[in-house]
């Protein structure tokens, strides 16, 4: 038997009004037990191939071809370690990270960490925002602020969704990134890629370490490890109601890690078939894409794609970014009220709730447009600025998962063995130096 950290009554559980909502069978076979877990990993997947990762991997592989696949996998097989850490500690703790971080520091530090990860999310949702925000003026013509204000209704949907169970949040959110898929899996079979150069770069080679696609590189790790997903999969992992005995516990661990291990296998492959698509149909013209409108054009452009460009083509872009950008809002604004009551235990109305951490997330991007114009090269680098401070957030959450997942004090007998404990580490350390390195090296021209 593990004893929890706290014995938490309702109004102290993360995401009170879901936790524990979702019954899963004690008998049956593997199959049966496995659907009943699976679903929230689809909701983690999400951050893994929002509009934040699109121009990395496209331009990824319009300007090196097929070279940085083996970034993708790497990055993939990161978030695949830090997930499971992440769904263990709720599991386990029955906590959420940010509710163990509160309770592991002082108030003084408890609040300068909330306000850290509450820009961090802020700067995830600008992605998310944006990049559904463009889709609808692609598709509709609409001004770009009112996309912004359009895919800020979601969370009028997501009020809605709650009141349904949480089981028809993961299943459109599954359907979403089905069609994602979906699409550019057709795009890619249009292509007609070189599978077996593709498959070759699965395995590093030394010209990643090039300073232009080291930078490259570095950028698609960025967009891809986001620290928002660590808070999200620490409390919806608890969703799923579990008995306190060590075979229940080891039983949840196990289905956990499969839910997480195939959505997010789902989610290399793809941000594989971006990178994959952006070097079959567009190497050679990388530097003329560094937008989703630049990308939308190509896409019908026959000197540039051949003789599949097509209208057709380029809208099924513009709804697979739609698609991205909804999906992405529906979990940036669960990661918001995760936040918000695990770092500083306010509690008001949920309906409430969300209107204001999406109201913190949407202000900064309406005042964007509004000074510096309603265009998608504005949003397009704001979205660039946003991934930025993502990478300076990033070690605030990676450390401290990490560390509460090694620690007895809190795991008990299902704290990280040795060999994850050491590679977490290991992991967050490179990737904060890499971290630093982009940082200096995209603001160095300004300076």
């Amino acid at each position: 038997m593990v004893e929890k950290t706290t014995t938490p009554e309702s109004d102290n559980q993360s995401l009170a009004e879901i936790n524990g909502s979702v019954e899963v069978p004690t008998t049956g076979g593997f199959l049966r037990k496995l659907m009943a877990w699976s679903g929230p990993g689809a909701l983690v997947a999400v951050g893994y191939m929002d509009p934040g990762n699109w121009i990395t991997s496209i331009v990824g592989g319009a300007q090196y071809h097929y070279l940085l696949l083996s970034v993708v996998l790497i990055s993939s097989l990161i978030a695949m370690l830090l997930q499971y850490m992440a769904a263990k500690l709720g599991i386990v703790a029955q906590k959420d990270l940010a509710q163990m971080t509160r309770d592991s520091t002082n108030k003084a530090v408890g609040w300068l960490l909330w306000i850290m990860t509450e820009l961090a999310i802020m700067a995830t949702d600008m992605a998310e925002v944006i990049g559904a925000a463009i889709a609808i003026h692609l598709l509709f013509g609409l001004p770009l602020l009112w996309g912004v204000l359009i895919t800020a209704a979601d969370v009028l949907l997501l009020l809605l969704l709650m009141k349904l169970g949480f089981r028809k949040i993961e299943a459109i959110v599954a359907t979403l990134i089905l069609v994602i898929l979906g699409i550019f899996l057709y795009m890619a079979i249009l292509a007609k890629p070189d599978m077996g150069a593709a498959a070759i770069n699965l395995v590093p080679h030394k010209e990643v370490l090039h300073h232009s696609q080291l930078m490259l590189a570095l950028g698609i790790v960025g967009a891809t490890v986001m620290p928002h997903n660590l808070y999200l999969h620490s409390s919806i992992s608890q969703t799923r109601q579990v008995k306190r005995d060590k075979k229940s516990i080891k039983e949840a661990l196990k289905f956990t890690a499969w839910d997480s291990n195939i959505q997010l296998t789902g989610a290399f492959i793809v941000n594989a078939l971006l990178l994959i698509v952006g070097a079959a149909l567009f190497f050679g013209h990388g530097s003329d894409l560094e937008a989703f409108g630049d990308l939308f054009n190509a896409l019908n452009n026959r000197e540039i794609v051949g003789a599949i460009a097509s209208p057709f083509l380029s809208m099924l872009f513009a709804i697979a970014l739609l698609a991205s950008g909804q999906n992405s809002t529906i979990t940036g604004t669960l990661t918001a009220q995760i936040i918000m009551e695990g770092y500083t235990t306010l509690r008001m109305p949920m309906w409430l709730q969300r209107l204001v951490t999406r109201g913190l997330a949407l202000v900064p991007i309406i005042i964007f447009t509004i000074i510096f114009g309603a265009t998608e090269g504005a949003l397009d680098q704001l979205l660039v600025y946003s991934q930025i401070f993502l990478s300076v957030a990033l070690p605030f959450s990676m450390f401290p998962l990490i560390y509460f997942t090694s620690s007895a004090k809190f795991m008990g007998e299902f704290k990280n063995n040795a060999w994850a404990k050491w590679t977490g580490y290991t992991i967050a350390i490179v990737l904060t130096i890499l971290n630093i390195k982009l940082i200096i090296d995209t603001l160095a021209p300004l300076f």
